[in-house]
């Protein structure tokens, strides 16, 4: 099935530099987010391509200079070096060179040797360099207390190898073999990156000290420093050398990007990204003419020399694992909405849009959008909250709190909402709670209102299905028991009311005719794990259902045989959220933070 994605963000953790991989073709570039290489084409980001072979968190990811391979490397201390020019992206060779979080790659410009250093089990053994082909080594990385953040490999015969680790040190190595050469110790803090000059005549090392050194590339010779004093007031995570190695950028925890004529030592340009904690820079990239920085939100900044206080363009989107999502069309333009495990809510109409930063502060657990344009989303913050679309931000006026945590939200006609927390039902109706019904004798886990208004069915963790009606400004109990194969996990009316469909733990999908009472039911069998989320399509025929066991399955509702099966649809993570932007489209979300657009026309 012929899909688009929309890429999730980098991965950010506070006070961590983010390594940023660049194309030597200049087209490409890469970073990293859970398990997932990210390859994004710099001229229009939204071409995106995902590798998700890792089993662990991947942290690097690194172009061989012959731009046919990619070496990453994880957590668990795994190397993979695979195929870049196929879509399949086959490995080529795996290996173990230490055990330990490998946090960066260097390959030789012959791209037959690989560095890799990071933060090994023993403190003894951060790095190693081996030829990529074989595994065997070739030379020894030591000289460092302490795990080591960043390695480079001059591009220039002689080649030559430095390190920078959190003993404050760099080392210099000659080879290859590689060998150790000396110690420098000029930074007060942690060196936090070191890069040699593509014309290796000189190497940087930067660091939490604000500093930024340079050397003579072939002795190790210091040649002095950026800036005078300091060359930036926080510490600094990324450098970044221009190709034609006369100039560098470097990215700091004091918000800004600084570009230097490295001849004077002078800062030509400094591009301020904002006043924020999430505006820190943690990484960069100058590839070709566009210069890339990574800032502590996630958002990559295309820097603008002509106006260093407002970036070209941001690059938008998740960082965290998507929990839920939506679809809503205005003006005839759908957009999307989802939502991620750390309260983020974005948008896409085409390109990133995210929304205002306030807004739920813990995972939001389910979102839908009412009749008169309002998201109403649920959030383990314990509130309800209403944010206009028309506006795109939030406003303290539009919270309601729940005595509980509210696990779904389900939205019906006329303002009406139903939302279920723990052991309680609540009854909402233009953002004021009207009725909470609680002693219910069942754990609820999921509801459904009606299209038609008049009444809600809640699913229990007890398989079973009951229903309610609202009656003036109440929930009242109708008695009627529906019962399922196991606990509910989601359900959801048909747009014209005139099916039920509910999901259960125990992999079935049971759909219920609404016209004769509840009587009449389906059974539709094919996931093989707990199924975790459905939605139904615009033309009230077709519903998708999303399982634990990373299938989509797009189910005919009269006829239980007829389905289409995308297996893999977020490879090695299942499917959170699903919706159908119109009959032919459908679009899934992930815990890989990822959205992807599915055309199913075929």
């Amino acid at each position: 099935h012929h899909y688009h994605v929309f890429a999730s963000l980098p991965h950010m953790e506070r006070g961590v530099a983010k390594v940023l991989g660049g194309d030597p073709k200049g087209n490409n570039f890469l970073y990293t987010n859970g398990k997932s290489v990210i390859i994004r084409n710099i001229e229009n980001p939204a071409i995106a391509d995902v590798y998700t072979e890792h089993p662990h968190q991947v942290i690097v990811a690194k172009y061989a200079p012959s731009g046919f391979y990619i070496a990453s490397g994880d957590v668990s201390g795994k190397i993979r070096i695979w195929d870049t020019t196929q879509k399949e992206h086959l490995l080529k060779y795996e290996y173990q060179p230490f055990g330990g979080k490998i946090k960066d790659i260097a390959w030789t410009e012959d791209s037959k040797r690989v560095a890799v250093v990071g933060e090994g089990v023993c403190v003894c053994v951060c790095g190693a360099v081996f030829l990529w082909d074989s595994g065997s080594s070739v030379g020894e990385i030591v000289g460092h207390s302490k795990i080591i953040n960043s390695v480079d490999i001059k591009q220039t015969r002689p080649y030559r190898l430095v390190t920078g680790s959190d003993d404050n040190c760099t080392t210099f190595l000659e080879g290859p073999p590689f060998k150790f050469k000396c110690t420098i110790s000029d930074h007060s803090r942690f060196v936090n990156c070191v890069r040699f000059s593509p014309d290796g005549n000189r190497y940087a090392s930067a660091g939490a000290d604000g500093q930024i050194f340079l050397y003579e590339g072939k002795t190790g010779e210091k040649l002095g420093s950026l800036g005078g004093e300091k060359a930036h007031d926080g510490g600094i995570y990324a450098v970044s050398w221009s190709p034609d190695s006369t100039q560098l950028i470097s990215a700091s925890g004091d918000k800004t990007v600084k570009l230097w004529d490295v001849g004077s030592g002078t800062a030509v340009t400094t591009f301020n990204l904002g006043s924020d904690v999430l505006d820190q820079q943690l990484g960069c990239l100058w590839q070709k003419n566009h210069l890339l920085s990574v800032s502590l939100s996630g958002y990559i900044n295309y820097l603008d020399r002509s106006n260093p206080d407002r970036p070209l363009r941001t690059i938008k989107g998740h960082t965290k694992s998507i929990q839920c999502l939506t679809v809503h069309k205005t003006d005839g333009r759908s957009s999307i909405y989802s939502a991620s495990h750390d309260g983020h809510i974005n948008i896409l109409h085409g390109e990133n849009e995210g929304f205002v930063r306030k807004g739920h502060s813990n995972l939001v657990s389910r979102m839908a959008v009412d009749e008169s344009g309002r998201l109403v989303t649920c959030s383990m913050d314990d509130t309800v909250r209403y944010t206009d679309l028309s506006k795109r931000e939030y406003s303290a006026s539009d919270v309601v709190k729940m005595d509980m945590q509210p696990k779904c939200v389900s939205v019906g006609p006329g303002g009406l909402a139903v939302t279920v927390c723990i052991g309680q039902l609540v009854l909402l109706k233009d953002k004021k709670k009207l009725f909470t019904l609680d002693s219910l004798g069942y754990e609820p886990e999921a509801a459904a209102v009606h299209p038609g208004g008049g009444a809600v069915a809640v699913g229990g963790a007890d398989g079973k299905v009951r229903l309610y009606s609202v009656q003036g400004n109440t929930l009242k109990d109708d008695g009627k028991v529906l019962e399922v194969q196991g606990p509910v996990t989601d359900m959801s009316y048909s747009p014209d009311g005139a099916f039920l469909a509910v999901t259960d733990e125990k992999k079935v999908i049971t759909v219920f005719t609404v016209a004769d009472g509840y009587t009449e039911k389906s059974e539709f069998y094919g996931h093989h794990a707990k199924v975790v989320c459905l939605s139904w399509s615009p033309d009230n025929e077709h519903f998708a259902t999303g399982g634990m066991d990373m299938m989509v399955y797009v189910w005919t509702a009269s006829d239980p045989d007829k389905r289409i099966k995308i297996p893999d649809a977020h490879r090695l993570h299942h499917v959170s959220g699903l919706a159908w932007l119109n009959p032919n489209t459908l679009v899934t979300t992930s815990h890989d933070a990822c959205v992807k657009q599915w055309n199913l026309k075929n």
